[in-house]
């Protein structure tokens, strides 16, 4: 997770915490955690999430895309919820 630094943007795909079953692709923002100092968080839907191996980033729209594809095969309404 070094590779990452804060002001970047990135994507990751998000679950639907209500229907497990659904997913998306989610912009998000690399920031500064303001829980702990130090320590990098990812910002998406006004929250902090840890950034750390558990949660899939990506620097590039395709590539989450792809990963999407893979992990959930492709949908009629597209990759964005």
């Amino acid at each position: 997770m070094d590779a990452f630094q804060a002001g970047e943007v990135v994507y990751v795909i998000i679950r639907n915490p209500h229907a497990q079953g659904v997913a998306n692709i989610q912009e998000a923002a690399v920031v500064h955690n303001p829980e702990k100092p130090g320590e990098l968080a990812l910002f998406v839907y006004e929250t902090y999430y840890p950034l750390n191996d558990e949660v899939a980033v990506y620097q590039d729209l395709g590539e989450a895309e792809e990963a999407y594809v893979s992990a959930f095969g492709l949908t009629d309404g597209g990759y964005y919820g």
